[in-house]
């Protein structure tokens, strides 16, 4: 299959110069698969620790609106994250999109960090704790929003239930851009999954940009396969989710607890 990430600035959607030049890509592309950064449809809300309700509520608005216009899109599925309320709870919840049956949602980010430009924990509750994977159109896939990626157990659990590949929508910044990469390749080998990410690139918060650098990372020893940049802030590979599947039985994944 061919699977696509990106790297976009948070106000992306503010006209639909990037929304334009993804139909166009992905039609020419042929992908079957679009990974859009963590809450990608309005601007990086958790800056401050600061917080107002009012501010997500138009998030959570502004997230209904685009998931709707997904069908636009010439691909059968998108997977990103959203804000979302549920049972008085403000959560970050990992969806796929697929045109047949429209939202799955899938996981509830569970770690937040508490940090200027990151006030996560500050913004929204922690999710169930749940790392549930979800089968779509034949395959396995499992989410690790952001910081959910530097809990290797996680990766682990996802590998006893044969995922075929790791969605890790992303907001994380310039500063810290070197460890990203690793512990993506470090996911994707404990899991035996292909781990896919995208993020914002751009300015943040005042001395602090976003990191940008999406992956496309193989499962049997997390060899990066392809990374974006600002000059290509698309990519669009093709996997093979057979390695996936061969992976589960090789070093370290066949280990026992």
């Amino acid at each position: 299959m061919k699977v696509t990430v990106c790297e976009l600035p948070d106000n992306w959607t503010q006209d639909d110069t990037f929304w334009n030049a993804l139909i166009h890509h992905l039609a020419s592309a042929k992908s079957d698969l679009l990974v859009l950064p963590e809450m990608p449809f309005y601007s990086w809300i958790t800056r401050s620790e600061n917080v107002d309700f009012a501010v997500w509520d138009k998030s959570v608005s502004a997230h209904d609106v685009w998931i709707e216009r997904l069908e636009e899109l010439p691909v059968p599925m998108v997977a990103l994250s959203r804000p979302v309320k549920l049972d008085e709870c403000r959560l970050n919840q990992g969806i796929i999109w697929t045109r047949k049956d429209g939202v799955l949602p899938c996981h509830e980010k569970y770690y937040l960090p508490d940090e200027p430009g990151y006030f996560e924990a500050a913004w929204y509750h922690r999710g169930n704790g749940r790392f549930q994977a979800a089968r779509v159109d034949g395959m396995t896939i499992g989410f690790m929003i952001c910081t959910d990626l530097w809990f290797t157990d996680r990766a682990r659990e996802y590998k006893t239930q044969q995922v075929d590949i790791l969605i890790c929508p992303r907001a994380t910044p310039a500063s810290t851009h070197d460890i990203w990469v690793p512990g993506g390749r470090a996911a994707a080998i404990v899991a035996g999954a292909f781990c896919l990410s995208s993020n914002f690139n751009g300015p943040n918060v005042p001395g602090e940009d976003f990191g940008g650098t999406g992956w496309i990372i193989e499962p049997e020893r997390g060899a990066v396969q392809g990374l974006t940049d600002p000059q290509q802030w698309i990519l669009t590979l093709d996997i093979d989710l057979s390695q996936a599947r061969a992976a589960k039985q090789t070093y370290p994944r066949y280990v026992k607890e």
